[in-house]
């Protein structure tokens, strides 16, 4: 089950309390006091992990408390510490805390840690409290409460190249095509219902490289407001360096208009916001073993007038595949670079 929102309450340990005691030996009169000091509570800690790659496994298990310090003993003993919880997050995921808006943390890389709740501190025992003046005293400190948040975190996948398209367009066929992805194909509508990622290799070993594609679910018009599935999935093309736009240049798709099919896809990216309408983006007929020739010209012209770099395809027949893998093999390396050079 791919689960990419969750919304979980975390509470860290409390600090274990202070105690009141006083040394007893023989021969050791007025001993003083000797109340040890209390443990600290655990705290809860965040971990990315490259061996999840869905929060699912919050979405039955909402609450998350890290164990609280023991109390302090006599003879000076400070209490145990309690031991910390440490949750495991797939790398992509922003945590938010649900009252304020504020991020607290963007996992961006595997075995990333943060601490996200702190464990209370142990109060201290009635030795601190000991002056010349004040010899026994009985007083001791609790412990403090450790902090609690609720948290919502949001997944978005990390991949080079986003495809983006009306549903039906060829989006899955493409990636089961170019990479050892197998997502469920059909003639219908929004077959797919969750992003499959793929790993696409460019060029022969020992010099080849690799980008990983990701498969979004199908746009429409109003996928911003919530029509569709565009709005649970749009999040997963905002981390992408490249979008491919796929478009029907068939008359399979009972869409007359490629050139409205690629402005009502844009606009929709642009309503989203976050600069996806202003990534670098290749346009890809597909279908083309069934083109109706007036919709390819047309949508060519489209590309040539935008400066969009064109690639017609048939995911069926193979033509026009090594191509668009090439193109998109080179323009993820130039991207690479480019962020490599800013940084």
């Amino acid at each position: 089950m791919f689960i990419d929102e969750v919304r979980i309450r975390v509470k860290a340990g409390n600090g274990g309390n202070g105690c009141v005691a006083f040394r007893r030996e023989k021969f050791v009169p007025r001993g003083g006091p000797s109340g040890g000091d209390g443990g600290h509570g655990g705290d809860v800690i965040l971990e990315s992990s490259q061996r999840h790659n869905t929060l699912v496994h919050f979405r039955y298990y909402p609450e998350h408390k890290a164990q609280r310090g023991g109390h302090g003993l006599g003879s000076n003993c400070t209490g145990r510490a309690g031991a910390d919880i440490v949750l495991k997050v797939p790398v992509g995921t922003v945590v938010y805390n649900e009252a304020t808006g504020e991020v607290l943390h963007d996992f961006q890389a595997p075995d990333e840690r943060v601490v996200i709740a702190r464990g209370g501190r142990g109060g201290r025992g009635n030795q601190h409290f000991a002056t010349p003046t004040h010899q026994a005293p009985r007083e001791s400190e609790p412990g403090r409460e450790g902090e609690e948040f609720h948290l919502r975190m949001e997944l978005k996948l990390l991949a080079d190249v986003g495809l983006v398209g009306y549903p039906n367009v060829g989006k899955s066929t493409l990636i089961a095509r170019i990479s050892a992805a197998r997502p469920k194909i059909a003639d219908y509508p929004f077959t797919t219902l969750e992003p499959n990622l793929g790993v696409v290799t460019v060029g022969e070993a020992p010099y080849d490289e690799s980008f990983v594609v990701a498969d979004i679910p199908g746009l429409i018009e109003g996928a911003h407001l919530g029509a569709g599935l565009g709005i649970q999935f749009l999040r997963h093309i905002e981390r992408t360096r490249l979008l491919a736009h796929l478009i029907d240049v068939s008359d399979g798709s009972g869409r007359a208009d490629p050139v409205e099919d690629f402005k009502v896809i844009q606009a929709e990216l642009a309503s989203f916001g976050h600069g996806l309408d202003t990534k670098p983006m290749l346009v890809v007929a597909t279908k083309m073993d069934a083109a109706n020739p007036e919709k390819l010209k047309k949508l060519q012209t489209l590309a040539k007038r935008r400066k969009l770099a064109f690639y017609p395809i048939s995911a069926v027949t193979g033509a026009g595949i090594d191509a668009l893998r090439y193109a998109i093999g080179e323009k993820v390396r130039e991207l690479r670079a480019e962020l490599s050079a800013a940084e």
